[in-house]
């Protein structure tokens, strides 16, 4: 594995939704100024002494303004590479979801100590082209940065114990969710079946992982991706019925009025 290619340094987030940073989580560090953006249909302001971090899905962002004095690293990081970085902890499931919700993080005057000097460690390392241990010494980075994640996340939210049990279980659910399953099987007992429980099991392991039902996160991961899709144009709305695999339009449009809040054709204009 090539760091160089799991590992993107970047100064601002105007380039977080494009097509090449698809399968980066994104990670960030504000120093001065804001951005406001919009994701998962809610506002958000992230600001000076505050972190954030996106999993994957930069598309999802939308209406991203950066004030003119703001200032920020940015440290893209692929999956791949943030698996083998990071420790072993099932923490990490439940901040998935958190984050889900809120992306960011606001710290405390020592947290932030230690982010900048996590982010400028990472910086360090990617710099270091002839290095002959680069890739152990940008993993051994990355994980410092991954762990005082979780710290500066559970100290806000708690650190609940997860299961391994229930920690494999809901990775295995919300990978069929990022894979799309959801555009064809929107059905708990799809997943259910795939997993070997039953649709009660997962939904009661799902609330007790991320506070919601694993329906939520079937119709969440749906809606998202249809506003996506209805924002770009580029399809029609038959071609994007079919795609989910509605039945008929009417069945597309009500489904976008009772989760989008607005009709397909509303939402387009």
């Amino acid at each position: 594995m090539d760091s160089q290619q799991h590992i993107i340094i970047d100064n601002t987030l105007a380039r977080i939704g494009q097509p090449e940073f698809a399968g980066y989580l994104c990670h960030a560090y504000c120093y001065h100024g804001f951005c406001t953006f919009e994701r998962n249909g809610k506002n958000f302001r992230f600001e000076q002494g505050s972190c954030m971090i996106i999993a994957r899905r930069g598309d999802l962002v939308h209406n991203l303004v950066e004030s003119t004095d703001f200032a920020v690293d940015v440290i893209y990081v692929t999956q791949q590479f943030i698996e083998v970085s990071t420790p072993e902890s099932n923490y990490g499931t439940r901040g998935h979801f958190s984050l889900f919700q809120n992306p960011i993080i606001p710290l405390t005057p020592e947290q932030q100590t230690i982010c900048q000097h996590n982010f400028k460690a990472i910086k360090r390392r990617v710099a270091q082209v002839g290095h002959l241990f680069r890739h152990d010494a940008l993993r051994n980075a990355v994980e410092c940065m991954i762990i005082d994640f979780f710290d500066f996340h559970a100290q806000l939210y708690g650190t609940d114990k997860i299961s391994a049990q229930n920690h494999q279980l809901m990775t295995q659910f919300i990978e069929m969710l990022e894979r799309g399953d959801f555009r064809q099987n929107r059905d708990i007992a799809y997943y259910a079946d795939a997993l070997c429980v039953t649709p009660k099991y997962l939904s009661e392991v799902s609330k007790k992982v991320s506070g919601l039902p694993a329906a939520y996160w079937i119709t969440r991961y749906t809606s998202l991706d249809i506003s996506r899709l209805l924002r770009d144009r580029s399809l029609s709305f038959t071609q994007i019925s079919d795609l989910f695999g509605f039945s008929s339009l009417s069945h597309f449009s009500r489904y976008g009025q009772n989760n989008l809040g607005a009709k397909p054709s509303d939402f387009r204009e």
